[in-house]
């Protein structure tokens, strides 16, 4: 009846008009709405109807009047205005001017990682949320809805250390530095990864499936590159396409508030590094020692240290002839760490209290409450095996760095048994 009682409104009455501009409160004809049936969208992507824009996921911002908060990606110079409709589990709906904020970081780039704001009564009372064109709300029962998570806040965490490494693309297939990667994340004390996965090599996704059967590693599928032309890279002028790096802001962002209310603390790290302590055996040590000194932080930032790739240890004492035959790099050969560059910025991942934090980077939060500490190079540094960045210099100008090696009586062994479980190697007695 209801249904029918709105739709004889809006025969008679049109659709009211909306823009950037419009009245705070909706009248009250349009404020409410009872909808017997919605589609849910089971997608970690969803296109917004009739627009060039798409949302991720949704929250409850409990930090700011339990409004709901939508990951989005918006294409920066075809902004619309948009309603918000929330509903709850009465299946009674209501209608909300929602309030867009692109992200500050953006590369220039098209498309950027955007949060949309809906607010207004019974927010936090509702389960499911959409968004849809101001001009065009006849769509409402054909649009999709996001289920709202956090809607609970818990102080009670079910992981003290979440690593979100953000995305897999190209095929990847680094396997061997991959599964070095995750059994140190496990000596350290890391109880949760989460992927975001565009694609990967066909080896690489017999060890994912491997971690994620040991209950470790949680996949997100990440089919950005179905919606849009994701760039490869970080610079839009000389890389090109519509979104950064595959979407690394949204993927960024999406986990911090994915798992806000289920982990202590969130490491923000790409998949060839490692946040190593230095001067305490695992991570749990390290964060009780800097918060208890750093009482009012909630981000703590960690530098990036080069040990390139091309650099090989002398003796060769870590080159196991039964990993041969697996794709990738041994990161335990690669002991000589760059200098730090005179006059350049030595770029930082972070360890964060996802509870303090409301926007992200790369490299550092956009938006946050409480301190930031920088944390020094001698007591946690991140093991970063790549290509170098200073390719002339000679391994007697680096520095010798073999913190890897103290974890190797209890790495090697792990290493080997999850590659035998992935089906990547068969060790012979």
């Amino acid at each position: 009846l209801a249904l029918i009682v709105l739709f004889v409104i809006i025969h008679h009455f049109g659709f009211p008009e909306f823009n950037t501009e419009y009245e705070d409160s909706l009248p009250a004809m349009y404020s409410s709405f009872k909808m017997n049936k919605s589609i849910v969208s089971l997608s970690s992507i969803t296109p917004i109807k009739n627009s060039e824009h798409f949302i991720v996921s949704a929250f409850i911002e409990h930090r700011i009047n339990k409004d709901i908060r939508i990951i989005s990606i918006i294409k920066r110079q075809s902004l619309q205005p948009y309603l918000c409709i929330f509903c709850n589990n009465a299946h009674d709906c209501k209608f909300a001017k929602a309030e867009i904020e692109i992200h500050s970081d953006n590369f220039g780039f098209p498309f950027g990682a955007s949060d949309v704001m809906c607010q207004g009564d019974g927010t936090e009372n509702a389960n499911q949320v959409a968004l849809s064109i101001n001009t065009d709300i006849s769509h409402i029962y054909t649009t999709q809805f996001l289920p709202i998570k956090n809607r609970v806040e818990k102080y009670s965490f079910k992981y003290s250390f979440t690593v979100c490494i953000s995305n897999l693309f190209g095929k990847y297939n680094n396997v061997l530095q991959f599964v070095q990667s995750m059994e140190l994340y496990k000596l350290l004390g890391v109880q949760h990864v989460v992927i975001y996965n565009t694609s990967c090599g066909p080896d690489l996704e017999k060890l994912l499936q491997h971690y994620k059967r040991e209950g470790i590693l949680e996949i997100v599928p990440w089919p950005i590159d179905q919606f849009l032309n994701p760039s490869p890279g970080w610079n839009f002028t000389v890389h090109g396409g519509d979104l950064h790096y595959y979407g690394q802001l949204v993927t960024l962002n999406e986990c911090i508030y994915r798992h806000m209310y289920q982990t202590e603390y969130i490491l923000l790290n790409d998949i060839d590094e490692i946040i190593m302590p230095y001067k305490h055996i695992n991570l749990q040590l390290l964060m009780e020692d800097l918060q208890s000194n750093n009482k009012d932080v909630g981000v703590f930032r960690i530098e990036n240290h080069i040990f390139p790739k091309t650099k090989f240890e002398d003796n060769h004492r870590f080159r196991r002839p039964e990993w041969g035959n697996i794709p990738g790099i041994n990161i335990m050969e690669h002991i000589y760490r760059e200098p730090d560059r005179k006059n350049i910025y030595n770029p930082t991942k972070m360890i964060i209290n996802p509870r303090m934090v409301m926007q992200t980077s790369v490299h550092s939060t956009l938006k946050h409450s409480g301190n930031v500490y920088l944390v020094p190079f001698d007591v946690c540094r991140i093991v970063h095996v790549r290509s170098p960045l200073q390719s002339h210099l000679s391994k007697n100008e680096c520095f010798v760095d073999t913190r890897v090696w103290d974890f190797k009586d209890k790495l090697l062994p792990n290493v080997d048994r999850a590659l035998q479980s992935s089906g990547l190697l068969q060790i012979l007695d």
